[in-house]
């Protein structure tokens, strides 16, 4: 027969961590378990939680940090416990997460959440078309990098739940990232959370969504059915705070049996705003190899795309893995971005810059598609035929094209001057 912990942690410890901590929590003999609560005006007074702390980096005064934890306690009814904190630099959130871990690992059961005053702007709202030009790739389980994540100018943070948090420590990724997605000033960049596989991914959903996440990137997508009930359980995770809006999935094509069924799951729900492309899984997948010119994900590349296209979605492209080579990944972007695709996934904050340019439209491409549209307006005034602009002729698809670019670069520029003021 086995015998109820008395003790539980959570959280990070060690030389080289920062902007973290380490927890324990501790309960009396036989209290592990939550007891009955007892009416306020029978139960005798409660005495103070023992709270100790250490700090080698400190954010926070000790008494601060004493002060956090004790709130924390009190919101999950847990101040019969006492608790121990190693801190490194920890930001109040990062603190009331590792301690509501600790305390679910050692209860076990449902409990009450402790949760971060939100910033005013918690619930902003992003749109579906956009631009996604470049989503930075977050662990969920490393805080110091969530801040920092948004200094680079991406147009999104993917806070992710997946393959960036080992197994035993999904549990407490999804309460860094609920409190991350509540407090952490992104600077306008989309919030997204890269949720686990189902059934996993619904215990994602209940955390995250009721608290100011913009969009779900759906990891190892083959089945529009699975689109479909994630649709059902951010619409039941909504419903059930009182909520309304939207937010939006991204399905990720990554296998076969995915790129196959493609354009099924762009079209499983009206939430889909994207198909992000992944290559690496999918290379794996049918057992080949990289080559430089990629001849072994060509048909699933363009098989993604065309499904995006079709169904009226943004087509959002794959990592690239070589985080010292942006000569290449400038070529990279390139040539995606000629293929039709709207923008890449990153995975460190050095590529955002070359990723964002090249998604971009360049000066020239801008002034080419101004003179197109100008020519094609005055002869449209003047009731003139064909026209041509540099030496070629011009005809409506042309010119609807040299719109797009238009409508695009000044989204971009928005996007850019909203960062740099903020």
């Amino acid at each position: 027969m086995s015998k109820t912990p008395h003790s539980a942690t959570a959280g990070a410890r060690g030389a080289n961590i920062r902007q973290d901590c380490w927890v324990e929590v501790r309960s009396t003999e036989g209290s592990s378990a939550p007891t009955a609560r007892v009416p306020a005006a029978a139960a005798p007074p409660a005495a103070a939680p023992a709270i100790k702390v250490a700090t080698a980096e400190a954010s926070l005064g000790e008494d601060s940090i004493r002060k956090v934890a004790q709130q924390t306690l009190t919101a999950l009814d847990a101040g019969d416990l006492s608790i121990r904190i190693e801190d490194n630099g920890a930001e109040p959130f990062t603190i009331m997460a590792r301690i509501e871990a600790a305390v679910g690992r050692l209860r076990g059961a449902e409990m009450g959440a402790a949760l971060p005053p939100a910033r005013p702007e918690i619930h902003c709202r992003s749109t579906r078309d956009r631009i996604r030009r470049t989503r930075l790739f977050v662990p969920g389980s490393t805080p110091k990098f969530f801040a920092k994540a948004a200094l680079c100018g991406p147009d999104a943070v993917i806070l992710d739940l997946e393959d960036g948090v080992v197994p035993q420590e999904k549990d407490a990724a999804r309460l860094l990232v609920r409190n991350a997605l509540r407090t952490v000033d992104f600077r306008g960049a989309e919030k997204t959370v890269r949720i686990n596989p189902l059934p996993l991914g619904l215990e994602d959903i209940r955390f995250v969504v009721p608290h100011g996440v913009h969009a779900l990137l759906l990891s190892k997508t083959e089945d529009p059915a699975e689109v479909v009930e994630i649709d059902c359980a951010v619409k039941q995770a909504l419903k059930d705070h009182g909520q309304e809006g939207e937010v939006f999935l991204v399905p990720s094509i990554e296998t076969a049996r995915g790129g196959f069924r493609a354009l099924e799951i762009a079209e499983a729900s009206p939430r889909v705003a994207g198909l992000s492309l992944g290559l690496e899984d999918y290379v794996n997948d049918i057992g080949a190899e990289h080559t430089p010119e990629r001849r072994e994900s060509l048909w699933f590349t363009g098989q993604v795309l065309n499904a995006a296209r079709a169904a009226g979605v943004q087509p959002l492209g794959s990592v690239y893995t070589d985080i010292q080579g942006l000569e290449g990944l400038a070529c990279y972007a390139a040539d995606f971005r000629n293929q039709g695709f709207e923008g890449l996934a990153c995975i460190h904050p050095s590529q955002v810059p070359v990723i964002n340019r090249a998604f971009s439209p360049s000066p020239q491409h801008v002034a080419k598609a101004q003179r197109i549209v100008d020519a094609f307006e005055q002869a449209a005034a003047e009731g003139t035929g064909a026209i041509s602009v540099d030496g070629k002729l011009v005809d409506l698809p042309v010119v609807e094209l040299a719109r797009a670019v238009l409508r695009r670069a000044a989204a971009c520029e928005a996007r850019d001057r909203s960062f740099s003021e903020e």
